[in-house]
């Protein structure tokens, strides 16, 4: 295998080939081709982030969901970042998140801030 750039589909799926014989072959990941097997999966991961992006989720359904999980309604936020209407309105999107809420839910709900940026 030469360590290269992967351009194409085939290129991508000959990486994927090797890298399964190479993990049949349980290699030291220390070892000469451990090392080479670490930078084909570098190079394929490139390739995938470029042409199989995975998009970020909805910050609010994010939002709603970790509220969920924790047990939460919108009237535990009242007072705290404002009214009952105020978090109704920003939870059905009519009214944008701020930098300040981002801050508060990143804090609070721990999603990372670039989810709630999206």
């Amino acid at each position: 295998m030469e360590l290269k750039i992967i351009k194409n589909k085939k290129q991508y799926n000959d990486c994927l080939d090797w890298v399964d014989q190479q993990f049949d072959k349980k290699i030291n990941p220390k070892s000469a081709e451990g090392e080479k097997l670490q930078i084909v999966l570098l190079l394929i991961k490139q390739y995938e982030d470029i042409h199989f992006p995975i998009p970020l989720p909805d910050p609010i359904e994010t939002i709603k969901m970790k509220m969920e999980e924790k047990g939460m309604r919108n009237k535990d936020w009242v007072g705290i970042i404002g009214s009952k209407g105020y978090i109704s309105s920003i939870l059905n999107k009519k009214k944008p998140l701020t930098l300040e809420l981002v801050k508060f839910f990143h804090r609070e709900l721990n999603i990372p801030a670039h989810v709630l940026l999206a």
